[in-house]
């Protein structure tokens, strides 16, 4: 299908791109142009030109570039055909398409669309003014859904009869039937779908009014609480996402959007300051919604029980993560309530839960370990294999093993044993129960403390540390893998050896108090001990002096005042030596 190459001229030469470009950036004149920030990048400084009399945009600071019609397929994330209709109907320009039969079709649409808002109008102005409607609005208010709230979501009342919306609407009964808005009853007279119910509307990205959904009064002796219209030739439930035309612009600019499964949800979201929340339409979240939510953001949070639909459901979240290349983590609600409820009761920390979501893993492994203290080695292997039959469903090995190390941590299982599970990706793991004593693996000694540090606080530590303070040949292995790496830990992982690397992965996860500059001071010490009593007597007066040079300044790491010096000057002597001995061994 194609618009006819006239209009789409007379679109090119009617329109204002300077106008248009204004409903979404803060432009000011500067000569021939009128510039101002990007709305396709974050800036400060204005970089966003646009030149009216050539039709034309251009940002020199993301290279964005265009005329009027890629403006809106850019900001609007529609096709061409899609921005050339979007401007279209701004201008009241009527399109003919070249291919007649798409163009019946489209015709088609826009009268199922039209249909739809009238009908959506009609209830709104009934919920605000309608005499039947005050338990309606007394129920919204209860809920904090009243005035500003109830206009921009544009709610609804369908009153208690059997036709008052087709009778006063005057839509063609064709148009009900197919929009779902309506049926023809035995009697043969038309009845309204939807009746003694609030209605929340659901629009497409663009704006477009589709379906109706609808919720009961509380009281109300109908059986089905829920009601929602049927899928349509303009209305598909696993491509549709409720609130999407409100929140797409929020969505954009955090690079996240949070997944509910309620309209009431999304109303919450919104009200608690996080204007970026849709839902799904009485369906689960399908792969065309990742796909559709792709076109807007990259970081997808989950604001429902995303534990209920067990193991299938996780399996297809990590495919849409590697497929789409999108992030899908988990908002933990307090006391698990509704965002709808916590609206209400606690927007704060509403906002706080999508703030700081959880990765999905990471989500469904708390579920299995949050409140577990297991004591003997039954419970601990019972533990550890429910938690690494979630993670084995991970499909990519290295992320297996990571969360295999927060395993071991939290259950008090070998690290080792673990990730061999975690490299296997079996569905049922099964470890052999072990004794306490037989759980213990190298040392955790101030040389694992150190490590930890390494991994999880690089900067603190780093310039502390050299090759001579590690005794235990294991750690000393773990410290040069890490050192080569510059603290990266995923390259430090990749050199090590496999028992270096187990090192390091338990030290990526482990929990640990410990103050930087204490540690590295109990290692220098511990080196310089092992190094003079080590040392084989020499006659040489340099040897005998520097002896004595280091254990003066050993004494001093005791000492607030002189314990940094005394620390670097030991650290330039453990190394001068190694290389002496080196040197001597050649």
């Amino acid at each position: 299908m194609a618009i006819a190459d006239d209009d789409i001229e007379r679109i090119r030469s009617t329109v204002s791109i300077v106008d248009v470009v204004q409903q979404h950036v803060q432009l000011r004149k500067t000569g021939r142009n009128w510039v101002g920030l990007c709305p396709f990048h974050a800036e400060r400084s204005p970089s966003f030109n646009v030149r009216e009399e050539t039709g034309r945009y251009k940002c020199f600071g993301c290279d964005a570039s265009g005329d009027v019609f890629t403006f809106v397929q850019q900001i609007e994330h529609v096709d061409f055909v899609g921005a050339v209709e979007h401007l279209a109907a701004k201008a009241g320009i009527q399109l003919s398409y070249t291919t007649t039969g798409q163009s019946r079709e489209r015709a088609r649409r826009k009268q199922l669309v039209e249909a739809m808002e009238r009908a959506v109008d009609w209830y709104h102005e009934r919920l605000l003014t309608g005499a039947d409607a005050r338990a309606a609005r007394d129920y919204l208010r209860s809920r904090g859904l009243a005035g500003d709230v109830a206009r921009q979501f544009r709610l609804g009342w369908a009153p208690d009869d059997w036709d008052a919306m087709s009778r006063s609407t005057g839509i063609d009964a064709d148009l009900l039937r197919e929009t779902g808005l309506a049926f023809t009853n035995r009697g043969g007279r038309m009845q309204d779908a939807f009746r003694a119910r609030v209605l929340f509307p659901i629009f497409t990205e663009n704006g477009e009014a589709v379906a109706v959904g609808g919720r009961v009064l509380p009281g109300s002796t109908d059986p089905a609480k829920y009601k929602n219209s049927p899928e349509t030739s303009i209305y598909r439930k696993s491509h549709t996402l409720y609130g999407l035309n409100w929140a797409k612009a929020g969505i954009v600019a955090a690079d996240q959007v949070v997944v509910c499964e309620g309209y009431t949800d999304v109303i919450g979201f919104h009200r608690s300051g996080v204007p970026r929340a849709v839902a799904t339409c009485g369906t689960a979240f399908t792969e065309e919604h990742v796909r559709l939510l792709k076109r807007y953001a990259s970081r997808v949070v989950l604001a429902f029980d995303a534990d209920a639909a067990g193991q299938g459901a996780a399996e297809r979240f990590y495919e849409w993560e590697q497929k789409y290349q999108v992030e899908v983590s988990v908002a933990r609600l307090p006391g698990g309530k509704d965002p709808g409820d916590l609206a209400q009761s606690d927007p704060e920390a509403l906002a706080a839960a999508v703030e700081h979501p959880l990765p999905f893993l990471g989500f469904r492994l708390d579920r299995v370990l949050t409140g577990q203290a297991p004591q003997s080695p039954e419970q601990r292997t019972r533990l550890g294999e429910a938690a690494m039959a979630i993670v084995n469903e991970h499909p990519n090995p290295n992320v297996r093993k990571l969360y295999a190390g927060q395993v071991a941590s939290q259950v008090g299982l070998p690290v080792a044993d673990l990730v061999q599970l975690a490299e296997r990706g079996t569905k049922r793991p099964q470890l052999k129960v072990v004794a306490p004593a037989a759980r213990r693996g190298p040392r955790e000694n101030a040389e694992f403390v150190a490590i930890v540090l390494l991994v999880q606080a690089w900067d603190s530590i780093a310039s502390w540390l050299v090759e001579a303070l590690f005794a235990d040949d294991l750690y000393r292995r773990a410290f040069i893998a890490l050192a080569d790496a510059g603290g990266d830990v995923n390259a430090a992982l990749e050199a090590a050896d496999p028992d270096a690397r187990e090192v390091i992965e338990r030290a990526a996860v482990v929990d640990i108090e410990a103050d930087p500059e204490v540690e590295a001071r109990n290692l220098v010490r511990a080196a310089v001990r092992r190094e003079l009593s080590g040392a084989a007597r020499s006659a040489d007066p340099e040897r005998i002096r520097s002896d004595r040079e280091a254990r003066l300044q050993a004494e001093q790491l005791d000492d607030p005042i002189h314990a940094a010096a005394a620390a670097e000057w030991l650290l330039g002597w453990l190394h001068a030596r190694g290389e002496g001995q080196a040197d001597g061994g050649s």
